[in-house]
């Protein structure tokens, strides 16, 4: 068994409520990359297959609870014949730990836009390392994560190559969800790096 696909395996509750398991310690912090890509997979089970994301915005409001369980409660907030949107809300008992909004579109032909970095051919080539502060709650084991820029050097940058390390079924969706789960590792080390910090020195909360 996978306990990343665990994590993402959301289990259905009251209507439009959805249940995440926890992972890690009791009394530890939840990492925030679960309560983000947990938030987008309840929002996810409430749209049409068809549609898939284009936007998310969530905002932490409380630390959660790494060993329980997370309640998901979905408001269907508009469906379009090529769009819908949803907004989330995270609970721990009472507690609202974090609110999400998430757009979905089906695809349509348009315009393509974008800019891909270079990155190193093997990425053999770049040492494993794991997130840049302590992550009891994450199933390190389960993703190889090879960081390219060591230090931001005032660049509010941080480049990575990383996979699942489980076998992954063909679903798009479950590799966007992997997808957001992972880039929650890193988001805050290289702002932190511009200002002498970092979260290696646990000298900063980030909520």
């Amino acid at each position: 068994m996978s306990a990343l696909l665990d994590l993402l395996d959301m289990t259905a509750g009251p209507p439009d409520t959805w249940h995440g398991r926890g992972s890690g310690p009791a009394g530890k912090r939840a990492y925030g990359g679960q309560l983000v890509a947990q938030a987008l997979a309840a929002a996810s089970r409430t749209v049409d297959p068809a549609k898939a994301p284009t936007n998310l915005h969530l905002q932490f409001l409380r630390g959660g609870d790494a060993g329980a369980a997370i309640d998901y409660t979905v408001e269907r907030v508009f469906d379009g014949r090529t769009a819908a949107s949803r907004r989330v809300d995270a609970r721990q008992g009472e507690r609202l730990l974090a609110t999400a909004t998430a757009s979905f579109a089906a695809a349509l032909p348009g315009p393509e836009h974008g800019h891909r970095e270079t990155l190193p051919d093997d990425p053999a080539t770049l040492a494993r390392t794991g997130p840049a502060g302590p992550a009891p709650s994450m199933p390190l084991d389960e993703l190889d994560i090879r960081v390219i820029d060591d230090n931001s050097e005032e660049r509010f940058e941080r480049r990575m190559w990383w996979r699942a390390t489980v076998d992954l079924p063909a679903d798009p969706l479950l590799h966007t969800l992997i997808a957001v789960y992972v880039t929650d590792v890193y988001l805050i080390d290289p702002a932190l790096q511009v200002h002498g910090h970092s979260m290696r020195s646990r000298s900063h909360r980030s909520g």
